[in-house]
């Protein structure tokens, strides 16, 4: 074989192999990912919550469903949706009671006179949004506590069972905190 016949049989297979590698390469290459939607709310008007709150867990410094129930408040405010379209009861029994004892009350309870309830800011909060802060009686019984041990703004409810069916019988949407 002649060296230019060498060279063009060179130059040939080099060809083939770059176009096999490129086209083999794209077919093992993801696939062009198709943009996702994020669906929105449809409804904006007449939105009613119930919090049943009783399970005695913290996040960041204060209690669970009132940090979460605070991030719903700016969620919808970030859609667009009026505060006076929200109506949010969040009903507070048992072990998470405590969470809207006053200053002295709360103090009593932890038994240590310079303890602070973190938990009040974010009550006050969300009562100045229109949220329903409720607090079982049957629970306040219970523990001892009167209504001048409650935080100002709070409503006592006779008890946390039968308001949490009187709110989802008038189709208040349930979370269970």
């Amino acid at each position: 074989m002649t060296a230019s016949k060498n060279f063009i049989l060179l130059l040939s297979t080099v060809s083939a192999l770059v176009l096999f590698s490129s086209s083999h390469a794209e077919s093992d290459a993801a696939p062009a990912t198709t943009p996702r939607t994020t669906f929105n709310i449809h409804e904006r008007q007449n939105i009613s919550v119930v919090y049943d709150v009783k399970d005695d867990i913290l996040e960041a410094g204060v209690g669970k469903a009132l940090f979460f129930l605070n991030g719903l408040m700016a969620s919808y405010k970030s859609m667009g949706v009026p505060s006076d379209e929200l109506h949010i009861s969040v009903i507070m029994h048992g072990a998470t009671a405590y969470w809207l004892l006053n200053e002295h009350a709360y103090q009593t309870h932890k038994g240590d006179p310079f303890d602070y309830n973190p938990n009040e800011h974010i009550v006050q909060s969300l009562l100045n949004s229109g949220v329903s802060v409720e607090i079982c009686n049957s629970t306040m019984k219970a523990k001892g506590w009167t209504e001048k041990d409650i935080m100002p703004g709070v409503t006592i409810v006779h008890d946390a069972y039968s308001r949490l069916i009187d709110l989802q019988l008038r189709k208040y949407a349930y979370i269970r905190f």
